[in-house]
């Protein structure tokens, strides 16, 4: 079976491994979750270990969550089918004004490798923007970055927005001057300092 070695590729960084073995187990028969959580989600969460351990760091998880998207893309077609659990909607963005993507890029293939619905708005996104697609896609979670300082103050006007809108949706918030402390003072739901933290904030926030 190629599972493990999916697994080991994505470690490995290997995109055209991961690809290749990801359409050997498809054309094999083998079941979907059993490639997506023991392949590329069991080998992600190897490397939010690793980089909270000290022992990668932010190119070498670009790196596997590439390699992990290359397996993904083919396993989409099927994760669509409702017998496949969905483990919710994820809208993301970075705020108005700020142009920086490469956090919220990462956050955003690590969640999609968990298993989660990801819908990437893009960047310099405004509050009525992250507040549509809240609603339009009936999102479980909104995540919210921004890089510099300046653009904080949109993050809390988006907080307040998501509220007075009345939507059931959870905000998290990252970035580099972004802080627990500011999380809590503009009332958004969480806070994560890096891209392995999201995902265990998201999974913890859908009780997976």
């Amino acid at each position: 079976m190629a599972i493990k070695e999916i697994f080991e590729g994505v470690l490995s960084f290997d995109a055209a491994k991961v690809k290749e073995l990801t359409q050997y187990e498809l054309d094999a028969g083998t079941e979907i979750n059993a490639i997506l959580n023991d392949g590329l989600i069991g080998a992600l969460d190897v490397v939010g270990e690793k980089f909270s351990a000290g022992e990668m760091f932010v190119p070498e998880m670009l790196q596997a969550a590439k390699a992990m998207k290359a397996g993904l893309e083919l396993l989409k077609p099927y994760l669509s089918n409702k017998s496949i659990a969905s483990k919710g909607t994820i809208i993301i963005g970075t705020v108005k004004g700020d142009q920086h993507d490469i956090g919220k890029n990462l956050v955003a293939m690590m969640l999609e490798g968990a298993g989660f619905r990801v819908v990437d708005l893009g960047v310099d996104v405004d509050v009525d923007r992250f507040v549509k697609a809240a609603s339009e896609y009936n999102a479980d979670v909104l995540g919210l970055s921004a890089l510099l300082t300046t653009t904080m103050p949109v993050m809390e006007n988006t907080v307040a927005a998501i509220k007075e809108a009345g939507l059931a949706v959870r905000t998290i918030i990252g970035g580099a001057p972004v802080t627990e402390a500011f999380a809590d003072q503009i009332g958004a739901d969480g806070y994560s300092a890096d891209a392995p933290g999201a995902v265990e904030l998201a999974r913890k926030m859908m009780a997976i």
